[in-house]
């Protein structure tokens, strides 16, 4: 929480002092009583004494300067809106190691089960569209407010070939850029996913470095582990195991050139948890709300209930 006008914060002082001040009041008024009568007098003398009831409204009324003070400082609070203006790109590897097992019950239906559930959870506003890929840019479905392109290029996934990741996030690049010029300056994001090091089409570090210039953020996720392997047949007819661990560290450079984040995944479990908070990041934008009213409402309220508490107990206001 932050604060327009801080300098206000300076009356929260006032609680403590008035509450220092009550304490030595209601000392001075029991030894005024005293005077009159002896303490083993008092019980016939005021055989009802309200105890602590008579403290309860002046605690009240102490809450509600603290509210006001601080509504009077104009708190402010950064809060996540739906981002109903942003696109995000989503590029998905389908080379033939997504065909491993180490990630169950492989690489690519954790891939299809996670982007399904981003699909269905960002905000129905966001234009989302996805770029598959092997060795080239396999289908493209632009980005649109409606699920059913993405949620089918993401259902027919299939492992294949090898990867081409420059030429995957130049497409998505495009992308975005063609959204750009369609509807002014949007927010945006890609999200690539691979589990394998680039081995076809063009450098995907000169392709970051573009993004950041042109302020889109790419989101890497790197799937897999060292130990996932794959079925390989020769050329002389022969099949042979291959192991196909991914390649973080470039996904990290990609990620930081465009000062985005990056995610290691290892598990199903772990993937989904990578593509909410992503849907989270992604869906949503950071926004400013000033929480006076709030804050000037429970002052007023609790005005009100610590004079009703006074009335009705003791038929007056303090």
């Amino acid at each position: 929480m932050s604060f327009r006008e801080p300098a206000f914060l300076v009356a929260l002082a006032l609680v403590p002092l008035a509450a220092a001040f009550y304490v030595r009041e209601q000392r001075r008024r029991r030894r005024a009583g005293l005077a009159f009568a002896t303490a083993a007098t008092m019980p016939s003398v005021a055989p009802t004494r309200p105890r602590w009831r008579r403290h309860l409204p002046m605690i009240v009324y102490a809450a509600a300067v603290a509210a006001l003070a601080v509504a009077l400082a104009r708190p402010e609070a950064t809060v996540a809106v739906p981002n109903e203006r942003a696109t995000v790109v989503l590029a998905l590897d389908q080379s033939g190691s997504m065909a491993a097992t180490d990630v169950s019950p492989s690489r690519l239906q954790a891939v299809k089960s996670a982007a399904g559930k981003f699909l269905d959870g960002v905000p129905d506003q966001l234009r989302v569209g996805v770029v598959t890929f092997n060795h080239r840019v396999r289908r493209i479905a632009a980005p649109s407010r409606e699920r059913d392109g993405a949620e089918t290029l993401v259902r027919g996934l299939r492992p294949s070939g090898g990867t081409a990741t420059g030429e995957a996030l130049e497409a998505s690049v495009r992308l975005v850029r063609r959204e750009a010029r369609r509807g002014g300056r949007r927010a945006a994001a890609i999200v690539l996913l691979s589990d394998g090091e680039s081995t076809h089409g063009r450098d995907p570090i000169p392709v970051a470095r573009e993004a950041a210039r042109l302020r889109i953020p790419i989101y890497t996720v790197a799937l897999g582990t060292d130990t996932g392997t794959i079925q390989v047949r020769t050329r002389s007819g022969a099949t042979v195991q291959r192991t196909v661990p991914p390649d973080p560290a470039t996904m990290r450079q990609i990620s930081r050139i465009t000062h985005a984040r990056t995610f290691d995944a290892k598990d199903s479990d772990q993937l989904s948890s990578v593509y909410s908070q992503l849907g989270s990041k992604v869906g949503t934008r950071k926004e400013q709300r000033e929480l006076t009213a709030g804050f000037a409402g429970a002052a007023a309220l609790l005005m009100a209930i610590g004079g009703l508490m006074s009335l009705r107990w003791f038929g007056r206001l303090p």
